[in-house]
């Protein structure tokens, strides 16, 4: 039974880290270099992420700079960045790009935030899944005579304080993102 809950615990924390992972994408006014996370440039015939072909910083609050090792890569990085879901046009000075973070309008910030909650419910449900599928395994013990009933009604309660342990994480991640979109 102790594998049915280092199983479940372990899916559980892929599914927190996912969030956070998929927040850290999220432009939030202000540059953050995990908005080039999920994006690749093709480098030498094989898509490599931004973050390997190129050195990237924050000047400035507002300001993210990307200076290519390889000269060569620029249009191929410029070009990624145009056609991703970022909404910045790059600024190309010859051997470095610069995108420069608008500050989001109110309008912006509600949104995010209720894109947010959405993400943090999905990764509850996620969690509630794998809760559902953990205390089905231990029913089918009890059924086999692996366990005892005692057994049983003490794995699910287990289970049941892994899941809200793990879920009370994820509202904790989600309320301090939509904190964070609200700040000006």
């Amino acid at each position: 039974m102790n594998t049915i809950f280092a199983t479940a615990e372990e899916k559980m924390n892929k599914s927190l880290n996912n969030l956070v992972s998929e927040f850290a994408s999220i432009r939030a006014g202000r540059a953050n270099p995990g908005v080039l996370d999920k994006l690749s440039v093709d480098y030498y015939g094989s898509p490599t992420p931004i973050n390997q072909v190129a050195a990237v910083s924050v000047p400035d609050p507002r300001t993210l700079m990307i200076a290519p090792w390889d000269k060569s890569v620029l249009k191929e990085i410029e070009k990624a960045i145009l056609t991703s879901d970022i909404g910045i046009n790059p600024q190309n000075d010859g051997t470095s790009l610069r995108l420069i973070f608008p500050p989001m309008t109110e309008e912006r910030r509600k949104e995010l935030t209720k894109d947010i909650a959405k993400m943090g419910e999905d990764c509850k449900v996620a969690i509630r899944s794998i809760r559902r599928d953990a205390i089905d395994k231990i029913k089918d013990m009890k059924k086999k005579s692996e366990i005892t009933e005692d057994d049983q009604k003490n794995g699910e309660k287990k289970m049941q304080d892994l899941t809200d342990r793990f879920a009370k994480e994820a509202d904790k991640l989600t309320e301090a993102k939509q904190k964070e979109i609200m700040e000006i």
